[in-house]
């Protein structure tokens, strides 16, 4: 028997906080869409299915008027109608008072009062959305929650002992080809003896084991990976406190070859004992570029 949809459906009061909770799942690794027309989901969970290989959607819906709330209405009624599809509603809620101010912050308008007061389109959306907060599987009041809140409490109603949400991205580069854009914490390591001036290793790299052994066995090595790993290890706890999701740690030496390559292996695979982590070597392969446009 095929594995049934996660399809969890996004909704709730406008400006309760569906951009953070989409975010959320789309880090819990959800196939995520925003406002699909209701009536186009059967076909959608059809194609899911033939596909096999979606097995986890987050739908976002606003509702805006009482025709679109009707065909929503009407496609959770189908969807309740099948095994293929398992379907659990959030529902974001929070005051009538914090919504308007929070409208007030952004001076927006409310999507159902445009030329109105905000209260008018607040109480008339919530009195749209009663029944389907009545039918949801689980409501969150935003009122108070900051947005790493919310998101920690959508994680611990949504997060699966198979998901994981945060790692970690080690990546080598070469100084002389720009620093990467995307980093979060950038190490220079070019204070390192270079390999690069030995003619044996000079056409080798870091995933070589003569240059490898090289760079590891110098004094300077050992002290700073010792070092710089222990630091690493001291704060993921505190990224992954505050909600992060992936954490970019870019090492580089001159040319991106020998050095930085090396390190970001070591220090991947020694991270990789506790969190999920992707190494990649931005400009290993530079030099033969270079070669081939010779």
């Amino acid at each position: 028997m095929a594995e049934s949809l996660q399809l969890v459906i996004i909704s709730g009061m406008s400006g309760a906080g569906k951009t953070v909770a989409v975010q959320s799942f789309e880090d819990l690794g959800y196939f995520c869409i925003d406002n699909m027309p209701p009536a186009l989901l059967p076909k959608f969970s059809e194609l899911v299915e033939e596909s096999g290989k979606i097995k986890k959607v987050a739908l976002v819906i606003d509702l805006r008027s009482r025709a679109f709330y009707d065909e929503i209405m009407d496609m959770l009624a189908n969807l309740d109608n099948t095994d293929f599809v398992s379907t659990r509603i959030l529902f974001l809620d929070a005051s009538n008072e914090e919504l308007v101010s929070r409208y007030k912050e952004t001076r927006r308008s409310h999507p159902l009062a445009m030329e109105g007061r905000v209260m008018d389109g607040v109480r008339k959306e919530r009195e749209l959305l009663a029944p389907l907060k009545d039918r949801a599987s689980y409501v969150i009041d935003t009122s108070t929650l900051t947005p790493r809140e919310l998101r920690e409490s959508i994680f611990d109603k949504f997060e699966t002992d198979q998901d994981e949400t945060f790692h970690i991205e080690m990546l080598s580069f070469g100084f002389k080809y720009g620093l990467p854009i995307d980093a979060d914490i950038v190490m220079d390591v070019r204070f390192l003896p270079n390999p690069y001036y030995i003619p044996e290793l000079k056409t080798q790299t870091g995933l070589d084991k003569p240059v490898a052994d090289y760079v590891m066995e110098q004094p300077a090595t050992e002290k700073f990976y010792q070092q710089f790993l222990g630091m690493l290890e001291s704060i993921m706890p505190g990224y992954e406190a505050e909600g992060k999701s992936s954490l970019t740690i870019a090492i580089g030496c001159t040319g991106g070859q020998h050095r930085s390559v090396a390190l970001t292996q070591r220090i991947g695979e020694a991270l990789a004992k506790h969190y999920k982590v992707h190494i990649s070597h931005r400009d290993i392969d530079k030099r033969k570029e270079t070669v081939n446009r010779s």
